[in-house]
């Protein structure tokens, strides 16, 4: 009996060495591709996260040095209040990165969050419509968040809001844990690869965010969703501005240019965890007249739809057109004649051998849309 219990002993720790050695191999084989590059033109930085002033697990002081130690430009908490004084006033320059601070809304429809808005006389109101009035009147933007998991979205006959979160990591977590186990150990060591199998294709918001986009400007948004975890999360996705200055040192200012990028939606999304996004381009062009990302063109076609992506790694460059495919390649810089009106958007997916789902768009950009002039 005594040599039966060692034998399963040595069996049990013969596997746990080689699951040792798996989990070291992988953490060797699967790095992120490319290298950062550091522009004041394109800071990087993280939306959606809680704190202990909600329902998080870090502390706001801590969540800051730790998004500094990772490298972050800034990040965009968001609470749960309507809104989250307490978070509202954290807001600042801190650890050397600067710290913006919406809530997240509990209204009517689902999770509703807002942000770049000043505190506000009196707390918004339960109904999303109103709410999202309330924000917007304090110059401040709304995005619709994760809609089909947690508490659902209920859509509405119109929709009056800025931006969709196309995809959010918690709930990517929960619907996908399984995938999660077996790396579950490379999570104590702050490692991207547990995080990356989580992902699956979200299909379902980006066919939503397509018929939304035939009716009005949303814009599209990569959510961590942070409660704990805040490192890892950290490095999965980030959005990364286009600016027309370089992002100032003064925490006012900064906050002015971070809202206008988002306002117009001059920013895209990227899964950072698998492949360094940095020097991706989509614009138009009309004669000597520039289109970035984000725009609505009211110019009659010929137009030059263009894209950049100087990567040393495979990837393919897919390009739509109201939803539909209109090209789809694997050239570094790519120019296109557009004919027709319509929503025109870029996604990007890796062809190298990495952890992320190769259906799971690596860049997302937002759209650009081109009515005819008059």
């Amino acid at each position: 009996m005594k040599k039966k219990r060692k034998n399963w002993f040595i069996l049990g720790g013969v596997l746990l060495i080689l699951y040792g050695g798996w989990l070291t191999y992988l953490t060797h084989r699967y790095r992120p591709y490319g290298w950062d590059k550091l522009d004041s033109l394109e800071p990087e930085g993280v939306y959606h996260l809680h704190s202990r002033f909600s329902d998080g697990r870090g502390s706001a002081e801590v969540i800051s040095r730790t998004a500094s130690q990772v490298g972050l430009d800034f990040i965009i908490l968001t609470d749960h209040g309507r809104p989250n004084f307490p978070s509202l006033n954290f807001q600042g320059k801190k650890e050397g990165i600067f710290i913006f601070s919406g809530s997240e809304l509990s209204v009517n429809r689902g999770h509703l969050v807002g942000l770049f808005f000043p505190p506000p006389a009196q707390s918004f109101s339960h109904r999303a419509e109103d709410a999202a009035r309330e924000i917007r009147a304090l110059g401040g933007l709304t995005i619709v968040a994760h809609p089909y998991s947690k508490t659902h979205w209920s859509w509405g006959e119109k929709f009056i809001y800025e931006g969709l979160e196309i995809c959010n990591a918690d709930t990517m977590v929960k619907r996908n844990i399984l995938s999660l186990l077996p790396y579950l150990p490379l999570l104590a060591f702050n490692s991207r690869l547990p995080l990356l199998k989580i992902l699956s294709s979200p299909t379902r918001n980006l066919r939503k965010w397509d018929a939304l986009n035939n009716t009005r400007q949303v814009y599209g948004y990569y959510a961590i969703d942070a409660h704990l975890l805040y490192k890892s999360l950290f490095q999965l996705f980030h959005l990364h501005l286009l600016l027309h200055r370089p992002l100032s040192s003064d925490f006012q200012q900064a906050w002015s240019q971070v809202k206008a990028a988002l306002k117009e939606g001059r920013f895209y999304n990227a899964v950072e965890a698998a492949a360094e996004a940095d020097g991706f381009r989509f614009w138009m062009t009309k004669k000597s007249q520039i289109f970035p990302m984000g725009s609505l063109i009211r110019v009659s076609p010929p137009l030059k739809l263009q894209v950049e992506a100087p990567f040393n790694f495979a990837f393919s460059v897919v390009i739509r057109h109201n939803g539909q495919l209109f090209w789809q390649g694997q050239s570094s810089s790519i120019t296109l004649p557009i004919n027709s009106p319509g929503v025109y958007r870029v996604e990007v997916y890796l062809k190298e051998n990495s952890f992320l789902d190769p259906d799971f768009p690596w860049i997302l950009a937002n759209p650009i849309w081109v009515e005819k002039e008059n």
